[in-house]
């Protein structure tokens, strides 16, 4: 098993004439994801990358069951691409965009939560390298061959050290269960403690590698659900461990801001809850190694 994705997932993807677009669908062909439709307004009854074109996204999922969609469209209209994705009842969508405005993001969001629970989209991103559940179905921008299918689920804002940390673990023999993207941005679709909700319950997951960064409470969010919840071992790195309080550092949620949202503090707090942490980003094979 996996989470989110496997060899079942029907994937449309939302801007497939750009050039990125296109670029990264051949991509995910060439993994064997199914891809069965791309979505570019007034390209309707085209094809791209041999599958058909539509217009809306309610017309790819009515003429092809597309239940997973993956976003290519430039920043200023990412956030009506969520929203229509959501309403026409995809059930999982990763959002590639850099730089969607934050009011957008707000907007998508709150749409978003208009479903119920059990129709509501599950949205990871934006601003995110994708997901991927080795050997069977690849969502995203990162290179499918350094992953090793296995057990282990990562999830990560980063998408280079995501790349970093299964790498290293090819390395030491350890596979990936489903590796997740959650993207950087401060207003993002899916927080680590909802990816971690998902390999709690995955039987097929032993242990998670979760990789965060300086800004924001979402990995002291996730320190109580490890605490409180988690029964699997969790290893932990959070990146800007010399990154200069008040100052914007990558990522556009990378600011310190609060008390609880350095690197040092988010690690002490992970720590207590009883997380394994990685003292360093070369140290992500090891550290995983050392819980399982």
């Amino acid at each position: 098993m996996a989470i989110l994705i496997d060899e079942t997932s029907k994937v449309l993807v939302q801007g497939i004439t750009g050039r990125i677009g296109t670029f990264h669908t051949e991509e995910m062909q060439e993994y064997g994801t199914n891809v069965v439709a791309g979505v570019t307004p007034g390209k309707g009854g085209s094809q791209q990358c041999n599958v058909p074109v539509f217009d809306t996204v309610d017309q790819a999922v009515e003429q092809t069951g597309a239940d997973t969609s993956i976003i290519f469209v430039p920043p200023p209209f990412a956030g009506d691409a969520i929203m229509e994705a959501a309403e026409a009842g995809i059930k999982y969508c990763v959002c590639i965009t850099d730089g969607i405005p934050a009011q957008d993001m707000m907007r998508a969001k709150r749409f978003m939560r208009r479903f119920k629970a059990e129709k509501r989209m599950m949205l990871t991103g934006p601003n995110c390298a994708g997901t991927i559940s080795p050997g069977k179905a690849l969502i995203g921008i990162m290179p499918g061959h350094i992953y090793l299918p296995g057990r282990v689920g990562v999830v990560t804002r980063s998408g280079t050290l995501g790349y970093e940390a299964a790498e290293q673990m090819k390395a030491e023999g350890i596979g990936v269960s489903t590796s997740v993207g959650i993207g950087g941005d401060p207003i993002n679709g899916s927080s680590f403690k909802d990816v971690l909700e998902h390999f709690e319950n995955d039987p097929d997951t032993d242990a998670v590698l979760m990789i965060g960064e300086i800004g924001g409470p979402q990995e002291a969010e996730a320190a109580e659900y490890i605490q409180s919840t988690m029964t699997k071992p969790v290893a932990a790195y959070v990146a800007g461990l010399s990154a200069p309080k008040g100052r914007k550092m990558g990522h556009a949620g990378a600011i310190v801001s609060a008390f609880g949202e350095s690197a040092s503090e988010k690690s002490q707090i992970l720590e207590s809850a009883g997380a394994k942490i990685a003292p360093n980003p070369s140290s992500f094979g090891t550290t995983v190694a050392r819980i399982l």
